[in-house]
């Protein structure tokens, strides 16, 4: 069972029978991307999961870019994809792994364990000679029934009452400059949530490809300090889409149990009563 991560020869040596493969290539300036890309090929048997209809939720302009999908909907569509209890989901992009990562956190959101992320996305698997098709999948639909939460989330209310009260730690996955306010391009206010950390996503990279336990756990620890408690750290990004990120990161590095603010900087600055940092 792979819970974190799979290389490419370990997807190519899992049996079919017991895996489905999700497909979640995306890009934010052109949301039609992804589907195009899967239609001109993908791994074989791969179904495609659209970040802005699948993996979230409707917005109301006071709940971020990517809000949270109703976990009953999602469920539904994992169970015509063929996800039952004991299938092994692997999730893959082209990117950075940031959008399948939140496929995988969704997945453990309702209770599902055996997820993965592909090391290296699509391209690692193009480098290694993995075979691409634009078949369509076969499907074989069951019941994904939604179990006890693997993943835990605040709201903008405890996020505000930790300014004054402080009970946890919030990780922001933008990068450096975005943090600060500079040069903000995607929302309409540039900044930070006062107090929060820094920890650019990209940064739990290397060469494309996530690095080892080892060096993730010492770089966290560098950020949150030695022997931090996991369970008292909070994530958020933009949107709650590269925040899953950090969140894989640190289950790689042995820390599981931080939680997402999935409104993210999005809904936080959509309220000029809530303060910002910069």
């Amino acid at each position: 069972m792979y819970t974190t991560l799979i290389s490419c020869q370990q997807l190519m040596d899992e049996p079919g029978e017991s895996l489905i493969v999700l497909d979640c290539r995306f890009q934010l300036d052109n949301p039609d991307y992804g589907h195009a890309a899967y239609e001109q090929g993908r791994i074989p048997g791969a179904h495609y999961l659209h970040l802005d209809y699948h993996l979230s939720g409707s917005k109301n302009g006071q709940n971020g870019r990517h809000p949270l999908p109703d976990g009953q909907r999602l469920a539904v569509d994992l169970g015509a994809l063929g996800v039952g209890e004991n299938t092994q989901v692997v999730a893959y992009d082209d990117g950075t792994g940031q959008y399948a990562a939140r496929a995988w956190w969704l997945l453990r959101w309702l209770g599902h364990d055996k997820v993965a992320v592909l090391d290296g996305g699509f391209a690692a698997w193009q480098a290694i000679g993995g075979a691409v098709d634009a078949e369509p999948p076969q499907r074989r639909p069951c019941r994904f029934a939604i179990r006890r939460s693997l993943q835990a989330t605040v709201d903008a209310g405890a996020v505000l009452a930790n300014l004054d009260e402080p009970a946890f730690t919030v990780v922001d996955a933008r990068s450096p400059e975005r943090f600060r306010g500079v040069g903000e391009m995607i929302d309409p206010v540039g900044g930070h949530i006062p107090g929060a950390a820094n920890r650019f996503f990209m940064d739990n990279l290397d060469a494309g490809r996530y690095k080892p336990a080892a060096r993730l756990r010492a770089e966290w620890e560098a950020l949150l300090g030695e022997g931090f408690d996991a369970a008292a750290i909070v994530h958020q990004c933009g949107s709650g889409v590269t925040a899953c990120h950090n969140l894989l990161a640190m289950e790689i590095a042995g820390f599981p149990g931080s939680r997402l603010y999935p409104g993210s900087w999005s809904e936080w600055c959509s309220d000029p009563a809530r303060p910002v940092a910069r």
